[in-house]
């Protein structure tokens, strides 16, 4: 496992970490905070989260267009179906 002196999760590359940043605005509710893009980082030359700058295109899009509202709906129906 890749490890970074920052101690924030690493992303081999730029397209896993904008799929796992969009994945986890579909996984929890942050209500205008939390992270909206990522950054190559100086010191192991990975991606991580940012909350700061601007939001990702993708992730933006994602957002007006109602897919992340319809995965958080699906994903609140399917924890209520596993209990």
């Amino acid at each position: 496992m890749v490890k970074c002196s920052s101690g924030k999760r690493v992303y081999l590359t730029e397209n896993l970490a904008e799929d796992a940043l969009i994945d986890a605005h579909a996984r929890n509710n942050y209500a205008g905070t939390g992270p909206v893009a990522f950054y190559q980082c100086e010191d192991c030359g990975y991606y991580h989260f940012t909350s700061k700058g601007k939001m990702n295109e993708k992730l933006a899009q994602q957002l007006a267009n109602g897919k992340i509202k319809l995965q958080q709906e699906a994903n609140r129906w399917t924890n209520k179906l596993k209990k």
